[in-house]
């Protein structure tokens, strides 16, 4: 980064070694932190050169700082338990008990509380642990505004659903199934003020403690993707799987259902999945069903890095309980994006996609898919494959004077040989499955056309139809090697005719598939004007 540079205050966390809530104390407690060169809120940015100045000048990033040591000691004390760890900082700093921490963690506790706030101590800690916040944020933002029930089955320890308690006309509800990510969400919802957040332990597929629950708005970032044992073999005649029962590998697809079974109406959920959740074979047929039922409403791809368990980028799903089903599914595509950025799709990265054409044979909901489809230029790409497919008639026009020239033949070619005979005699090599001759008595495209022949792919046509290359039970006819070599000039040519052909259509195909995307995603319109669609007039096609 250069001089002139604007940086995010999570950047300005990574420059210095700390977390983002430490950068936020730091706004707070000194009048001297650099002002924001542009945007409000989360979104502001400082010049580069002004946070470089103020860091060295107040010495953050150059020692340990107390944040740092306090991590350590808890790493020091409960090792890979840190989620117990950060429980028992909060606990402490909520309500006072904490039998288990030392005097030197209490120590820090004490300080950084009275420099920033009990709760951005534990966001810090946290923050350390999950890297959960920008998610949180993702999600917050494209939920909108929300109020009523909000509902998280399987809240960990607490981010997305904490993420709503901003707003006093909301009522935070949840369930998880570690109980030292419970003890820790209802901590955090304490210190931020929420004493009424209702949390409760347990496995939400195999038991389900809000029996009867309907929220207005439900978010949750299932289990880690990949884990099959989520309940199935008990869970099939359960009454949630509305859209299907989910295969052993689409656990995220068992999750949707759990959160739509717990949806008012009019209610929406936001579901975090993983990418593959777009497009994977088994989950083909559930997905099918959300779009067809016009309750998908809207699938956002976040850019990666999102989520601390991996950098993939993930995806965000919009269903609704609504009386009115949708018509089409907005696809936003951010994978592009900054992950510490702004949140606003630009215009080039949003596009809403018939239901029609989200029910082929694939049921992709990927964003990028179809937002990439928009942004081809199909004019241009359409007259790009019509220059192709001229040069490729020109092209096939002379290739016609290559076709060998031919004459009555004499009905029967005599003797034959087989194929295996002459590998036999050492005459022909079959390597690589097409018979080549090793010597000066046999013309290889002699023997390669004659393999084709209508009778040798009839003699390696099985029982039951199937077809297939039998080089070794293959006869070809007997005859010199100069009349071989006339043979072979005229399979040659045929060959070389065949391969054109192909081109050709394949790119003819190239064009009509163009244009029909084209004219039904509204990229083309029919034109009247005496011009061919393409630009160009038709006389000069």
């Amino acid at each position: 980064m250069n001089a002139d540079c604007l940086v995010s205050s999570a950047e300005i966390a990574r420059l210095a070694g700390v977390t983002r809530a430490a950068v936020s104390n730091w706004r707070k407690r000194y009048v001297d932190f650099p002002e924001p060169a542009m945007g409000v809120g989360r979104a502001v940015l400082f010049p580069l050169v002004d946070v470089r100045s103020w860091l060295e000048r107040h010495r953050k990033g150059n020692e340990v700082s107390e944040e740092v040591q306090l991590w350590q000691a808890l790493r020091a004390s409960h090792g890979d338990e840190m989620v117990s760890g950060i429980a028992d900082v909060a606990e402490l700093l909520a309500e006072g008990k904490s039998p288990v921490l030392s005097s030197d963690i209490r120590s820090l506790l004490e300080h950084l509380a009275s420099d920033s706030s009990p709760a951005e101590v534990v966001s810090g800690l946290v923050e350390r642990f999950a890297s959960d916040h920008r998610l949180a944020r993702a999600v917050r933002y494209f939920a909108g505004v929300s109020r009523g029930m909000v509902f998280d089955p399987a809240c960990g320890v607490g981010s997305l659903l904490l993420s709503f308690a901003d707003s006093p006309d909301i009522i935070l509800a949840g369930q998880e199934a570690d109980p030292e990510a419970v003890r820790l969400a209802r901590a955090r919802a304490k210190l931020a003020g929420h004493v009424d957040v209702m949390v409760k332990i347990g496995d939400s597929l195999r038991g389900d403690q809000w029996s009867g629950l309907a929220a207005d708005l439900v978010v949750c970032q299932p289990p880690p993707a990949g884990s099959t044992d989520w309940g199935r073999e008990d869970l099939l005649l359960d009454a949630r799987w509305e859209f299907g029962i989910p295969t052993r590998a689409e656990a995220e697809l068992a999750w949707l259902q759990h959160c739509y079974a717990h949806l008012a109406p009019g209610g929406k959920l936001v579901l975090v999945v993983s990418p593959s959740a777009a497009y994977r074979t088994a989950g083909r047929r559930i997905r099918a069903e959300i779009v067809r039922r016009g309750i998908l409403t809207q699938v956002v791809g976040l850019p990666p890095g999102m989520v601390a368990a991996h950098s993939q980028p993930v995806h965000l799903w919009f269903l609704t309980r609504s009386a009115a089903p949708v018509t089409a599914v907005r696809m936003i595509d951010l994978t592009e994006n900054d992950r510490d950025g702004p949140l606003d799709p630009a215009p080039r990265q949003v596009v809403d996609v018939p239901l029609i054409e989200l029910l082929d044979e694939a049921v992709d909901l990927t964003p990028a898919h179809h937002v990439a489809a928009l942004r081809k230029d199909y004019v241009a790409e359409l007259r790009s494959a019509r220059e192709d497919l001229v040069v490729r008639l020109h092209d096939l026009l002379d290739l016609l004077d290559l076709l060998p020239s031919v004459a009555e033949g004499p009905g029967v070619l005599g003797a034959s040989l087989r194929i295996a005979d002459l590998v036999r005699a050492g005459l022909i090599d079959l390597a690589d499955g097409r018979p080549t001759s090793v010597g000066d008595q046999l013309d290889t495209d002699f023997l390669c056309g004659f393999l084709r022949s209508t009778v040798n792919a009839r003699r390696s046509t099985s029982a039951s139809g199937s077809f297939r290359i039998d080089a070794r039970g293959a006869r070809v006819p007997q005859m010199d090697i100069a009349d071989q070599r006339l043979y072979g000039d005229a399979f040659r040519g045929l060959d070389a005719f065949e391969r054109r052909v192909k081109e050709f259509a394949a790119l003819s195909e190239r064009l009509i598939a163009l244009a029909r995307d084209g004219l039904t995603n509204g990229s083309l319109r029919p034109d009247q004007t005496g011009r061919n669609g393409l630009g160009i007039p038709l006389q000069e096609t």
